[in-house]
């Protein structure tokens, strides 16, 4: 008996869920699944929950997951129900492949069912197919769901079924290496209004979990569920821009029960929109954390641990297959917040494992001009060049933290075609921005530091660029040295930084410029220009001091005030250390104040942004917790 891909029939519609049904017979004993799937699943056995979720990965780096199910079965027969939630769309978090399903069951003795022709399948007759309706390009597709369709096809009443077909492909399979989530009990949700056809739950704080509720209707009604950190004008935020961020669930005359694990909520608030009268027992969500071990911190200053404690609360909220940026709009892996991430969980959760998986997924990204995708796993065109070096960043970050030289060794070539990028770039010893529309030269949340997203650019040198790739030179040439591998990148870097200080050096001002073009001035060029090394001696000296007051510069944001600190800190530790705190204290103090239960995308002097009609702001946002590194690094 050998396992194959399968699906439904020979059709690949994009946005379907197939539902497959096996038996088979368990004596005792040891008795696991090893189960892979596009795109995604839910797992059970004898009618019971088992679990959820597969891995984000590549059609060519697929991974499959083994779960011990032995409790959940009897002696004698045993029924087996898999839902699968094909996507077939490329989105931020999603690389599509084959509409399939594999899996393996074995036991002591054996293998002891697989997926194959005589796998018994059917589409969903619950779940509206080929819906497509977006959440957004990063998220993907919301599903709309109809519970007076369910039948009892999990405990074995099968209609409609009939033999699976054979997806024809071989894919090499990898063992899940992460956690899988753990899945708790339901939030204890608290209504905040109520009117006649909609109430608005909150759940206390920022959350992320499944969807649970319990219904009464006197008639089969369309519930829609808005979901999001927001309340403007007084109804849970739903519409920005093109986003969507709601669902609809069908309920019949009497109590409907329901649980979705398939589609992973960020939120604080839940509303549920009711076209008729409706009497809910409850509505809210099964919080699904990431295992982790947390550090035990304890700081003299309140106001340092409850910003610590909050930091730490959101690094864990923005931890589930992988790090994403956000847990609410967008749940997608990128190299610049992972980074950030990354080095504060060294601290917060002394945690190795995780960041190694996600720095070799990246590694997996298969792109012509060799560098990143906008995030990972995704097969989308668009691509931030810059990021590719914050990953250069995050691979020696965690080869010094972990000790581990194992996965350098691996993605060497990775890194040295990431490099090679950019030096096939260089002119007049600069790198020159990338020109296409799908290479988005963006830096941060400033003014001027943006990028033109999806436009074509004027080609020419950008002092970001260039000085981030020096650092991502010095961190390689690093790395290389562990490893006994042969490199010449400091020397480039020696060149970057001279062609860096004279050409963007103004003397008149005294600081460095953006470019020649616009010539803005920003913080973070300045900063960036001092830790690569382009500025040296008593002109860095002039420029810490310029940074460490009140200036003229271009405000850095919060996702790049790491390197602000750390210009600072590596220049002058004994006269910066002071400042660096207090400026954490008062930028964070200020969100706690005004409520925070995690930090946010944008610090409070941008709090318009969130709060204006076309909010699409964080309020939860993984880049902001970095406290974290700085108040265990130096203040215990």
């Amino acid at each position: 008996m050998k396992a194959n891909w399968i699906w439904v029939d020979n059709n690949q519609q994009k946005d379907t869920y197939g539902e497959f049904y096996s038996e088979f017979n368990y004596d005792g004993g040891r008795l696991s699944i090893d189960l892979s799937v596009d795109s995604n699943y839910e797992l059970y056995i004898n009618g019971q929950f088992v679990n959820s979720s597969q891995y984000c990965d590549f059609p060519h780096y697929k991974v499959y997951e083994t779960l011990d199910i032995a409790k959940y079965c009897v002696k004698g027969k045993n029924k087996l129900a898999i839902i699968v939630w094909y996507y077939g769309e490329n989105f931020f978090t999603y690389s599509a492949g084959n509409a399939a399903l594999w899996y393996v069951i074995s036991g002591s003795e054996g293998m002891v069912d697989c997926s194959n022709e005589n796998t018994l399948s059917r589409y969903s007759v619950a779940y509206k197919n080929g819906y497509e309706k977006k959440v957004n390009t990063m998220m993907g597709y919301s599903y709309l769901y109809d519970s007076t369709k369910e039948d009892n096809w999990k405990n074995g009443e099968l209609n409609g079924f009939t033999e699976s077909v054979i997806v024809d492909q071989d894919l090499k399979l990898y063992p899940r290496k992460t956690k899988k989530l753990d899945i708790q009990e339901p939030v204890k949700a608290e209504i905040v209004k109520k009117e006649e056809n909609y109430t608005i739950y909150d759940m206390g704080r920022e959350d992320v979990g499944y969807l649970t509720f319990k219904v009464k209707s006197k008639k089969k009604q369309t519930l829609t569920f808005v979901w999001g950190e927001h309340i403007m004008t007084g109804r849970v935020h739903r519409i920005l821009g093109s986003r969507d961020f709601s669902f609809e669930i069908v309920v019949g005359e009497g109590v409907t029960e329901y649980t979705n694990y398939m589609r992973r909520l960020g939120l604080r608030y839940l509303e549920v929109i009711a076209e008729d009268e409706v009497e809910i027992e409850y509505a809210t969500i099964k919080p699904c954390p990431y295992p982790l071990s947390f550090v035990d911190r304890k700081f003299d200053d309140p106001i340092h641990q409850k910003i610590y404690d909050v930091a730490t609360r959101t690094l864990e909220l923005c931890i589930h297959e992988h790090y994403e940026d956000c847990p609410w709009r967008e749940q997608s892996l990128y190299a610049m917040d992972s980074r950030n991430q990354m080095l504060c969980g060294y601290y917060a959760f002394e945690e190795y494992d995780l960041p190694r998986d996600n720095l070799l997924l990246f590694s997996k990204d298969r792109r012509e001009d060799k560098i990143l995708t906008i995030c990972t796993p995704s097969k989308y065109d668009l691509c931030i060049p810059s990021f590719s070096l914050h990953y250069i960043i995050a691979v020696y970050e965690y080869t010094v933290h972990s000790g581990d030289l194992s996965l350098v060794r691996e993605i060497m070539p990775k890194l040295q075609d990431i490099v090679s990028a950019f030096t096939d770039r260089i002119e007049n010893g600069l790198v020159m921005n990338f020109e296409a529309k799908t290479h988005w030269n963006f830096y941060e949340w400033a003014d001027g530091m943006e990028g033109d997203l999806g436009k074509d650019t004027q080609k020419k040198a950008e002092a970001a660029l260039n000085c981030f790739f020096s650092l991502a030179l010095q961190k390689l040439q690093a790395l290389c040295d562990m490893v006994g591998v042969e490199a010449n990148y400091t020397e480039l870097a020696d060149k970057i930084n001279k062609a860096v200080r004279e050409t963007f050096f103004d003397e008149e001002s005294g600081v460095y410029l953006n470019n020649l073009d616009v010539r803005g001035k920003s913080e973070l060029v300045n900063a960036l220009a001092v830790m690569c090394g382009a500025s040296k001696g008593e002109e860095a000296a002039k420029l810490c001091e310029i940074l460490s007051n009140e200036n003229d510069l271009t405000r850095i944001s919060l996702s790049m005030a790491c390197f602000k600190y750390d210009a600072l800190l590596a220049h002058d530790e004994k006269k910066y250390i002071d400042y660096v705190i207090n400026d954490l204290v008062y930028e964070y103090k200020m969100m706690l104040d005004l409520g925070a239960t995690s930090f946010w995308e944008y610090d409070v002097k941008r709090h318009s942004v969130i709060n204006n009609s076309d909010a699409a702001g964080s309020f939860c946002h993984a880049w902001s917790a970095m406290p974290v590194y700085y108040f265990t690094k130096y203040l215990q």
